[in-house]
């Protein structure tokens, strides 16, 4: 953390779905700052990016406002569907040859040997489990669908074996940013999840720690991003858990939120209540 910021006239606060920043210097000019575009390198103040820090404008949503449920996902939005290299799939290779970007994790998870370069033994032992769990294109390429499997097997019977979540007698909602994995518990009980979720890329990480509910606004719109963040609970500046109308599986993160499956999405905003404590630790695999 910086010292002293030096503060402009404040940029007006947008309903953000990401993350934020501190006030450039007297130097930097105010239009030059973009929402959800970080300053450039001549401008060693930054910390967060504007979407990071600014929380949204908060309000009471009326009753005839959260009566309105956000719109279902189309079918087939979060299907477990690995994209593979270009080349995998235009030449429907059954068996791929390419190092996945989950490589290393993978073979550990499969037992087998960790040298982070796909084998023929490797990618047959993959897409056995690729095939199992209904993952396609199951062409033995590791990717973030199928870590992400891995990451829920494992952590479904105790998501918090490795003690890593804190425990309280209170509703305490869990961010394993290592595993992209979230739950809700109350003392050594879990009241929900584990479920998969996606976790800020770099530039714009979810930030670690201690946290509080302090906003939920169920049908939230981001202005920065032009998209909607239905079931949104806010419990940093502008990072917030929400679903999305897309995949939650991708190499790359969000700008900052936790990225939920609508259905997740929607059960997580009966279970957690405003003043909720949150808890996010680890480190993002990815970008």
């Amino acid at each position: 953390m910086l010292a002293a910021v030096i503060t402009l006239p404040a940029l007006p606060a947008p309903p953000a779905g990401a993350a934020g920043a501190p006030a450039p210097p007297a130097s930097a000019s105010e239009a030059e700052l973009v929402p959800g575009v970080a300053p450039g390198p001549a401008q060693p103040w930054q910390i967060d990016t504007p979407d990071q820090a600014l929380a949204p404008k908060v309000y009471t949503p009326t009753a005839a406002e959260d009566a309105v449920e956000p719109r279902d996902a189309d079918d087939g939005t979060y299907d477990p569907v690995e994209y593979v290299p270009i080349e995998d799939a235009a030449g429907k290779v059954k068996c791929s040859r390419r190092t996945g970007p989950y490589q290393r994790a993978v073979e550990k998870w499969l037992k087998l040997k960790v040298d982070g370069k796909q084998s023929a033994a490797d990618c047959r032992a993959i897409r056995k489990f690729q095939v199992k769990h209904r993952i396609k294109a199951a062409n033995g390429f590791a990717g973030p669908v199928t870590w992400a499997t891995m990451q829920l097997i494992s952590a479904k019977k105790n998501p918090n074996a490795k003690k890593k979540c804190p425990v309280r007698r209170y509703r305490v909602a869990c961010v394993d940013l290592n595993r992209q994995l979230t739950w809700v518990q109350k003392g050594r009980k879990v009241l929900y999840g584990p479920v998969p979720m996606r976790s800020g890329r770099v530039g714009h990480a979810t930030r670690t720690g201690w946290h509080r509910i302090y906003w939920k606004h169920k049908n939230h719109w981001s202005t920065i991003y032009h998209s909607p963040m239905p079931y949104a609970q806010f419990f940093s500046g502008g990072q917030a858990f929400h679903a999305v109308y897309g995949s939650i599986y991708t190499i790359v993160g969000s700008w900052g939120c936790i990225n939920l499956r609508l259905g997740d999405s929607r059960k997580l905003w009966g279970v957690l209540k405003k003043g909720d404590r949150v808890y996010v630790w680890g480190h993002r695999h990815g970008k």
